[in-house]
């Protein structure tokens, strides 16, 4: 059997997998925030549905399709991976399972633990029995990630962890934080640092949710006083933490860019969008909008497309990861002004049913500024894609 032959014959399974086990109700296509199944301890699923297509999706590997299937996936290959989004967006299908434990920890975990962390951590991520927040952002230290203040004392079998982390996403709904946490205050400032792996019930944790301007409450303070870590809860090496969550910031870059369907909406067009939920595109003006920004969409789309064959054959993004992330993150907002343009007063109704566009509109503001902010992005591709002089 050739590989087109295998392709279509897996393509043609997984045709009939999802017609005999999506539900009706996870065929509409939602990929809003509201639509999202995160998983974890806390969660309340909206419907026997989405309950039951994150259990059938999981049981089949497929919440994470191409991870191992010894730790959870379906171990697709990259073209089976490119038929499995075909044949979920063939059949509108919602993603079954969105979180940061399969956006961010779960590629740092398969690079750099080892192979009891990944028996451990993994399957419960693929489930979606655990849900994971990140720990990296430190009051005061702005864009610097590495100006790591947060400090782990030896105690022997484990380290004893002090400090303050913020905005870190869902806090006071995760199960488990992965942070950097400095363990060695005498080493220059990337070296001392640790990746930690830290249960959010462990004693001496305390979450402040942080609200925003849209009303919501995504962020959270979090406090460590007195936190017990055991030290096989380390990943990669002591001290060399840095190198870590380098690898992961590239992950949360192509998630936020869109890449991992962080901001990738339900998959429709511009134009499609506003067609269906405003009216038409009669204005001439918006029509031309909305077309650059489809056309700039399909070129960062296969922009992407190409860094992940890349990373298939064993080269990542990279640094080239933060012009993804600046590229998604500014044709995002311009989507959202658009669809707030063309609906006029309308979009300022705070309560609609069709979606609240103002607070979705707001919050694309943040998507500039969490995983680094437009302004180091553009300093990264300058110095370190580039090469011009800093």
């Amino acid at each position: 059997m050739s590989d087109d032959e295998r392709l279509e014959a897996f393509r043609a399974d997984l045709r009939g997998w999802i017609e005999l086990n999506c539900p009706e109700e996870m065929r509409d296509g939602a990929a809003g925030e509201t639509a999202i199944c995160w998983g974890g301890k806390q969660w309340e699923f909206d419907s026997d549905a989405q309950r039951v297509w994150l259990e059938r999706c999981a049981s089949k590997g497929y919440t994470v399709p191409t991870w191992p299937k010894e730790y959870g996936g379906a171990g697709l290959t990259r073209s089976e991976e490119k038929v499995f989004v075909e044949e979920m967006a063939r059949a509108n299908a919602r993603v079954p399972l969105q979180s940061f434990g399969i956006w961010m920890l779960g590629p740092a975990l398969l690079h750099f633990g080892t192979h009891e962390q990944k028996l451990k951590y993994l399957p419960p991520i693929a489930r979606g029995e655990v849900r994971w927040c990140q720990g990296y952002s430190e009051p005061g230290a702005g864009s610097d990630l590495a100006n790591v203040q947060t400090h782990g004392a030896d105690g022997g079998d484990h380290w004893v962890v002090n400090g303050q982390k913020i905005w870190t996403s869902y806090a006071d709904k995760a199960d488990w934080i992965f942070a950097l946490v400095r363990t060695d205050r005498d080493a220059p400032k990337h070296k001392g640092i640790s990746f930690l792996l830290i249960d959010m019930e462990s004693a001496g944790i305390e979450t402040r949710p942080i609200r925003m301007i849209s009303g919501a409450s995504p962020f959270c303070e979090t406090f460590f006083t007195d936190v017990a870590v055991s030290k096989d809860q380390i990943v990669g090496t002591e001290n060399r933490g840095w190198d870590v969550a380098k690898y992961l910031l590239t992950h949360e870059r192509e998630m936020i860019s869109g890449g991992a369907g962080g901001l990738a909406g339900d998959g429709r067009s511009i134009g499609a969008i506003i067609s269906d939920t405003m009216g038409g595109l009669d204005d001439t003006v918006l029509r031309a909008d909305a077309l650059r920004c489809e056309i700039d969409a399909l070129a960062v789309g296969l922009t992407l497309e190409r860094y992940k064959d890349q990373a298939e054959a064993g080269q990542g993004a990279g640094d080239a990861s933060a012009m993804l992330k600046y590229q998604g993150t500014e044709l995002n907002k311009r989507r959202h002004e658009l669809m707030m343009q063309a609906a006029g007063s309308e979009a300022l109704t705070w309560e609609d049913p069709r979606g609240n566009r103002a607070a979705d509109w707001l919050r694309t503001k943040a998507n500039s500024i969490e995983g680094g902010t437009s302004e180091v992005m553009l300093s990264i591709v300058s110095r370190r894609v580039l090469g011009l002089p800093g």
